[in-house]
């Protein structure tokens, strides 16, 4: 058994070393061109290195050129972020639109005399069409023990909590935080913002400062949603740029109600955030002066 196989493997390396002559002749003439001398063994070495260096190629062309955009499964590499750019610049022009739309409606409104704060701006019902239900507005411990410090001091008192008079200081009250988050940008008279900036998670409840009762709750088109509390003492609190309302005008809240959810609504809004303000006998005032955020 041994003897055939060395027999039929030596048969084997004859077969692929024998060697033969390729010769191309001028069929008319009978001239010889051109010859080679090959073997088997040099035929199968030289198709499989063509094979390799084809399948090298092919995969570099593949991997490192813009030619696998036409090989199907393969797309631009730069088109999910294409795709992308253009979905927020659609939304954008969507928002555009629906604020252009709203505000000519107002024009058309005020030219026909009729009231656009009833007849075109939406009313904060309409938000409680959005569902909230996974909002977590239930009040902390640090909360509690406020509501209770507060409401101790006005147990055995007559007036209200810290107040001396009518006249009493706007430092004499106990202001319950609206929204905990950070402050993007402060109270400055001088450039016009008469208020603090508060950004903070998606979807927080924004909660009311003190007791009162709601004077404004509708949407505008500079400012977006908005809230307005009055407070005893001639303190009014204003929350801008909500993403829905949760009261309306005449409620009465007390403090630590929640009152709106953050949002980004409005022409003058440049992201998610509150732009909270606080009023004092028709002044506006600094209200990190007299509340921690």
């Amino acid at each position: 058994m041994t003897d055939k196989k060395t027999s039929r493997w030596k048969q084997l390396q004859e077969k692929l070393n024998n060697k033969y002559r390729l010769v191309i002749m001028n069929d008319t003439t009978l001239e010889r061109k051109f010859s080679f001398r090959l073997t088997r063994m040099n035929v199968f070495v030289a198709m499989g290195a063509l094979v390799m260096i084809l399948v090298i190629g092919t995969t570099f062309l593949i991997a490192y050129t813009p030619l696998r955009e036409y090989i199907p499964g393969y797309g631009d590499v730069g088109m999910q972020k294409e795709l992308y750019t253009l979905v927020q610049k659609a939304d954008s022009l969507q928002y555009e639109v629906i604020l252009r739309e709203k505000y000519m409606q107002n024009i058309r409104d005020v030219i026909s005399g009729k009231d656009f704060g009833i007849n075109t701006v939406p009313k904060p019902a309409d938000s409680s069409k959005k569902n909230y239900d996974d909002l977590d507005v239930s009040t902390s411990r640090e909360d509690s023990m406020l509501r209770q410090q507060y409401e101790d001091i006005d147990q055995y008192s007559l007036r209200a909590p810290g107040i001396q008079g009518s006249a009493a200081s706007i430092s004499n009250y106990f202001f319950f935080t609206p929204l905990q988050g950070v402050i993007s940008n402060g109270f400055n008279p001088a450039t016009r913002h008469y208020g603090t900036d508060i950004v903070a998670q998606r979807n927080e409840a924004i909660k009311s400062v003190l007791d009162g009762t709601v004077l404004f709750s509708t949407w505008t088109l500079q400012t977006g949603y908005v809230i307005v509390v009055q407070h005893q003492s001639d303190i009014v609190s204003v929350y801008k740029h909500n993403s829905a309302l949760l009261k309306r005008e005449g409620d009465f809240v007390k403090a630590g109600d929640p009152i709106a959810i953050i949002g980004n609504s409005g022409e003058l809004s440049s992201g998610p955030h509150l732009h909270f303000e606080l009023w004092h006998k028709g002044k506006a005032v600094n209200p990190r002066e007299y509340i921690t955020f």
